[in-house]
């Protein structure tokens, strides 16, 4: 699958990593494109000593990810948000699903709108005119009205909504295994195959 994986500015990075790294190891043409606000989230949910405003923080943000979630490919396949020519701004483009993971409510309120600010909101307008796949991974808490309404808006103009929350049926051991979960779902949603984690059978 040609997929654009957008990541924004909420809390979550590793969400990101899983479902980037299994869609690599799986062999899937994806394009990664982080906003302003995700750099700076990379960075402080990191072990890394660059700092926002230090020159290349951007690549050096996001060379501390790739080798966090062994992401090899990575850096060989990302667009700026500000380069709203790339091809996946355009639906003549034929990508065939778009996941923005984590998305921030900033995020989730400019789509919701309509309002392009950058690429990803951009390639997410796009999935929504041409009715391709769409998925939004929002993650905040408390949930406000205008969060719920904006996420309502989406679903009803044919958006996937999955919220970054684990379960915990599956017996995870890690942050990781709590990681893999979501990435699991989108990956569901996008009808992939995966084994990131056990599924629920029922009682014994």
């Amino acid at each position: 699958m040609r997929i654009f994986a957008g990541i924004t500015g909420a809390s979550g990075s590793i969400y990101a990593g899983r479902l980037l790294r299994a869609l690599e190891q799986q062999g899937h043409e994806t394009t990664a494109c982080f906003s302003d606000a995700a750099i700076e989230v990379l960075l402080s949910e990191g072990e890394g000593a660059v700092t926002a405003g230090d020159p290349g923080a951007r690549d050096a943000a996001m060379e501390l990810f790739a080798r966090r979630h062994r992401l090899g490919e990575l850096m060989d396949h990302v667009t700026l948000p500000g380069r709203m020519g790339d091809a996946f701004a355009s639906g003549s483009f034929l990508a065939d699903a778009a996941v923005i993971c984590p998305c921030s409510m900033s995020t989730l309120a400019c789509i919701a709108s309509g309002v392009t600010r950058n690429l990803i909101h951009r390639v997410a307008d796009v999935m929504l005119k041409e009715s391709r796949p769409l998925l939004l991974v929002p993650r905040e808490t408390p949930l406000s009205q205008v969060h719920l309404r904006n996420m309502l808006e989406l679903n009803r103009a044919g958006a996937g909504i999955i919220p970054a929350m684990p379960a915990f049926y599956h017996q995870p051991e890690t942050i990781e295994d709590l990681a893999d979960f979501v990435a699991g779902k989108v990956l569901d949603f996008l009808g992939i195959e995966h084994e990131l984690f056990a599924r629920w059978e029922g009682p014994a």
